[in-house]
């Protein structure tokens, strides 16, 4: 929570996609910034807090999930803010640059136009309606805390201008804004929306401005270190912002039917997903042959969502309802509506009866792998990204990112796999990969940093 002034700013985190939404209120009056999908969340705090809510205000067609806005809006009567220019099929509250409305007799906010992370991207000021004092800002995908959102979602056609679009943005907040006005962007804890990534979780228009390199670098060495250093971002983005442009729905998040261990190995056969929802150890010792491994303890939805082609069926595994409910919370946030089904138990309660054992490989360390390696050849497979992977890696070490690993999994090379990431989440789920295809493998689970300290002989970008 965050008091400005005497208004109440809650944050609402979701730290599994790397965003915050935010309830603003006045103790009568309340706002909301780019809601998620899963609207019970800020239904609840609107009833503890006693509050009414009586806008949804959006920065921009989000890339990287499916907003709750419009079905907030629908449930509570609130008026819904979306940039005039963007182009929506159902019913809004058209806002253009330099608008100012009285959301209260405490609140006031004016849209600013912010592109680059979008071309039709809006900020938020929030003035103390009584004083007139700029409090805030939600940025939204364009000022973040020590960064800015990334320019080239909407195709490389259009970066280079989104790019310098940003660069200007940012500029116009600084200008626009005093040094004590509070900073509440919606991406940058953790999101692929961010250009890079920073640790700071609250921040001001003044330590911006001596602190993020958008506002202390020239746009022209601004622009170039920021396009040398994108990366790949989910492929499920590509299908957030055509959903949000068409009004989603509030979801339903009822359980799903319940599958038997017959009806599982069907789904595996068919080619379906059946995903092991449980930590990356258990499932190692003990899997539904065939399932795939991703653990609620990690980037579950951006992984599924990053790996899965789009419309597969998903089953989901849990130990528990609860995980289940979890996981089907994560996955239509990014519009994977409805699992086909779902079992919950222990691997064996899902191959009961079926004639099927159960899958298992092992896990190691780097300093296993060093010593295995005095004894016998073995491939090394790193599933981190191209750039993780070019700064530093393990001599002789075959690098097929974890996103491209599906469709590449004849050209990982023939014999005795031992597979890494970073920390051992990505490492596990390609682990199952693997193991589905039927390759001998090891899960290395252990973090990178150990990597050169265990004896493995690494080469680096200086290199």
């Amino acid at each position: 929570m965050s008091d400005t002034s005497d208004l109440t700013v809650l944050v609402i985190e979701t730290p599994t996609l790397g965003d915050r939404s935010y309830l603003v209120h006045d103790s009568e009056v309340a706002f909301v910034v780019d809601p998620q999908r899963d609207i019970d969340r800020v239904l609840a705090l609107l009833d503890e807090h006693g509050v009414r809510l009586s806008h949804v205000l959006e920065t921009h067609l989000h890339n990287d999930y499916v907003t709750g806005g419009l079905a907030l809006a629908e449930r509570t009567g609130a008026a819904y803010l979306v940039n005039a220019a963007d182009d929506v099929v159902f019913d809004r509250t058209p806002v253009r640059d330099g608008e100012t409305l009285a959301l209260s007799e405490r609140m006031r906010i004016t849209a600013l136009a912010t592109p680059g992370h979008t071309h039709t991207h809006l900020s938020y000021a929030l003035a103390d309606a009584r004083t007139g004092e700029q409090v805030a800002v939600f940025s939204g995908g364009s000022l973040l805390h020590g960064a800015t959102g990334r320019p080239d979602l909407l195709g490389p056609e259009h970066t280079h201008d989104l790019a310098r679009a940003q660069h200007a943005s940012a500029h116009r907040l600084a200008a626009l804004l005093p040094d004590d006005a509070e900073v509440f962007p919606t991406h940058g804890f953790g999101s692929f929306c961010s250009a890079t990534q920073s640790q700071a979780t609250a921040s001001t228009i003044g330590h911006e401005r001596t602190a993020n390199p958008v506002l202390t670098q020239d746009e022209e060495t601004w622009v170039t270190e920021l396009l040398d250093g994108l990366g790949a971002y989910p492929a499920y983005y590509a299908h957030m912002a055509p959903a949000n442009a068409a009004g989603p729905s509030e979801p339903d998040l009822s359980a799903p039917a319940q599958a038997e261990p017959d009806e599982l190995r069907r789904r595996i056969e068919a080619g379906e997903w059946v995903v092991d929802l449980r930590n990356r150890t258990v499932f190692a010792a003990g899997h539904v042959p065939g399932s795939l491994n991703f653990g609620l303890d990690g980037g579950f939805a951006t992984y599924l969502g990053w790996l899965v082609e789009w419309g597969t069926p998903i089953t989901l595994l849990g130990e528990s309802a609860d995980d289940v409910a979890e996981a089907q919370r994560e996955l239509v946030r990014i519009g994977i509506d409805r699992p086909a089904a779902a079992a919950t138990g222990s691997p064996e309660d899902w191959v009961a009866g079926t004639g099927t054992g159960l899958g298992s490989f092992a896990t190691a360390t780097f300093a296993d792998l060093v010593q295995v390696r005095h004894h016998r050849d073995v491939v090394v497979l790193d599933v981190r990204r191209t750039e993780e992977h070019a700064a530093s890696r393990i001599d002789g070490a075959v690098n097929i990112p974890l996103h491209e690993l599906p469709r590449r999994l004849a050209e990982v090379p023939a014999g005795e796999v031992w597979v890494h990431c970073a920390g051992g989440y990505r490492a596990s789920v390609a682990a199952s990969f693997l193991a589905a295809g039927g390759r001998p493998l090891v899960a290395v689970d252990d973090g990178f940093d150990n990597a050169g300290e265990a004896g493995l002989p690494l080469v680096d970008a200086a290199a």
